[in-house]
């Protein structure tokens, strides 16, 4: 199997991603919106903490998901060229399965326990970009269908590296809307607001990842109106890496050592993160849970 020769992107974007954040900190102090949710020390450190930490982790996730997309592709007769316009396509069919990625991540709570790092922050800055889980291992199966169309895993490699770094720049308050053809055809700092919001009617919208098409065209769109909360339904108060790439597996460990049924316990893991089980008959209903502090802007 030869290998693609493709540039690895996110290595090259890194002086970028310094740059850009160094310039998003100089103006949010030099010109601060007291609507903004601005930067903390602690906040950014425990991101770039992650984003560091994610490197690590996944280069160790990499070796068994890259064993299984080479033994996927060697069985498949198909062959997707690397050429000057089937790189766009891939492109694109990357972007779709990532869309359906990324929404099964917020709607299954097993993976929802993985992606709930990146919306932790109750910050939304290029540093937020940054938070990155450590069980990223829950993402391959959705790409298997690429692979067995024959792309080959670095080709597709490639393409998820080009969705993570134009990622990077929509983690921002500083830009507002944009030009309106662009903002309904690509995905934008609006958009991606509206995604780490954690209002009732902001939840779960806005999955695209380069396009916001996705999103319009499966009934998951929402535009900005009112101004983001960001951060969790249920915000934890903790900088500490570690505690932070976990809590929600915690989270799920405790449930199922307190799930009364086998049914109750595949809920708990497969069914939505807000999912709970139907009350036994007789049983008193449970008193609804005091609304959780949020913190305000900086």
């Amino acid at each position: 199997m030869s290998t693609p020769n493709l540039p690895d992107v996110v290595l090259w974007s890194i002086p970028a991603f310094v740059l850009l954040t160094i310039v998003e900190i100089v103006s949010v102090r030099i010109h601060p919106d007291e609507n903004e949710a601005g930067y903390d020390t602690k906040d950014a450190t425990t991101s770039v903490t992650m984003g560091l930490g994610s490197l690590v982790f996944d280069f160790l996730w990499k070796i068994p998901i890259v064993a299984i997309y080479t033994a996927v592709y060697e069985l498949t007769p198909l062959r997707v060229p690397v050429l000057w316009w089937t790189v766009p396509l891939m492109l694109l069919a990357q972007d779709f399965f990532y869309y359906w990625s990324h929404r099964g991540h917020h709607v299954i709570r097993i993976l929802w326990a993985c992606h709930v790092v990146h919306h932790s922050s109750r910050r939304f800055n290029l540093t937020t970009a940054l938070r990155q889980p450590w069980t990223s291992v829950t993402s391959w199966p959705f790409y298997l269908p690429l692979i067995a169309c024959g792309v080959h895993p670095a080709a597709l490699a490639f393409c998820s590296s080009v969705n993570l770094v134009y990622q990077f720049w929509i983690h921002t308050e500083r830009i507002d809307k944009m030009w309106r053809p662009f903002e309904f055809l690509f995905n934008t700092p609006s958009h991606h607001r509206v995604h780490h919001a954690s209002q009732g009617g902001y939840l779960d919208r806005n999955f695209g990842g380069i396009l916001i098409v996705w999103d319009r065209l499966f009934g998951s769109w929402v535009a900005e109106v009112e101004r983001p909360v960001f951060g969790l339904t249920k915000n934890i108060s903790t900088h500490n890496p570690l505690r932070v790439a976990t809590h929600e597996y915690a989270a799920i460990a405790k449930d199922l050592k307190a799930a009364s049924s086998w049914r109750e316990r595949a809920g708990r893991v497969f069914r939505g993160p807000g999912w709970q089980p139907a009350p036994r008959p007789g049983a008193a209903a449970e008193p609804a849970p005091a609304p959780q502090p949020v913190e305000g802007a900086a």
